[in-house]
């Protein structure tokens, strides 16, 4: 995949030692969260970042990479944060966080063939089913009694192995689907899961006051409405409708 290295030099207010260090975001190709457009790295997800990030003081640099490679590099690397990141009881304690930059509920994806979907969690289980390896999805899907899980190194190839029928079902939120919808990508509803929250994931040596700090311009977005406009602009509910509404917009 096509790798951008965005390096954004902000001094917009005088900075302790600890905070004058350069913060690096990595991501991964997720529309509409995040994903590269005409050479910039863009989406929901990344205008947080950069709006609580330039709020915060801080210099930042924003790479694109597979989400493996993302993850592992926020991980074990100082100074280093992964986002859109799904928060689960096994990452908890992995990372310090920043949260939530989404609220959104989780779905099990079909084609959209006239096929019959699974009627219970019984019948989706002797179904073949795929997601990304790395995503926090795979431990929801462990949850429900997945043991054999078909992993792609990105969305893109899990959605092209749905469609070909390689797989049968792919877990996504609620808001993804609704994207690829929009997309005109043939896919419906198989089945729902369990809610989730989604944010930044750092590697858990990063200053305290520095994580306080984005928490807070965070909190702030939040507030002053700044998180739904961010949402509305790119055509998906607020993000405090978390449930879902059938397939209205």
């Amino acid at each position: 995949m096509k790798t951008l290295l965005l390096t954004l030099c902000l001094s917009l207010a005088p900075l302790t030692p600890a905070l004058a260090e350069t913060l690096h975001f990595v991501t991964e190709e997720y529309a509409p969260f995040n994903y590269l457009q005409d050479g910039r790295i863009t989406g929901i997800g990344v205008e947080q970042v950069e709006t609580i990030a330039r709020a915060s003081g801080i210099d930042y640099t924003m790479e694109i990479m597979p989400w493996a490679r993302a993850f592992a590099m926020a991980k074990n690397q100082p100074m280093h944060c992964v986002f859109t990141t799904g928060f689960n009881r096994e990452r908890a304690d992995q990372f310090v966080w920043v949260n939530p930059l989404l609220k959104d509920q989780m779905v099990l994806l079909k084609r959209k063939d006239g096929s019959k979907g699974p009627a219970t969690v019984q019948e989706a289980l002797a179904m073949k089913v795929g997601s990304q390896r790395g995503d926090f999805a795979v431990e929801a899907l462990e949850d429900l009694g997945f043991r054999e899980i078909d992993l792609a190194a990105d969305i893109d190839l899990t959605l092209r192995k749905l469609l070909s029928g390689r797989i049968d079902l792919m877990p996504t939120s609620i808001k993804t689907y609704r994207n690829l919808v929009n997309q005109g990508q043939p896919v419906e509803k198989a089945m729902l899961m369990a809610g989730k929250t989604y944010g930044i994931a750092c590697q858990k040596d990063t200053p305290p006051a520095l994580i306080a700090r984005l928490q807070a311009e965070l909190d702030k977005l939040i507030l002053s409405g700044g998180q739904d406009r961010i949402f509305t602009a790119y055509g998906l509910p607020p993000n405090a409708r978390t449930a879902d509404n059938g397939d209205k917009k």
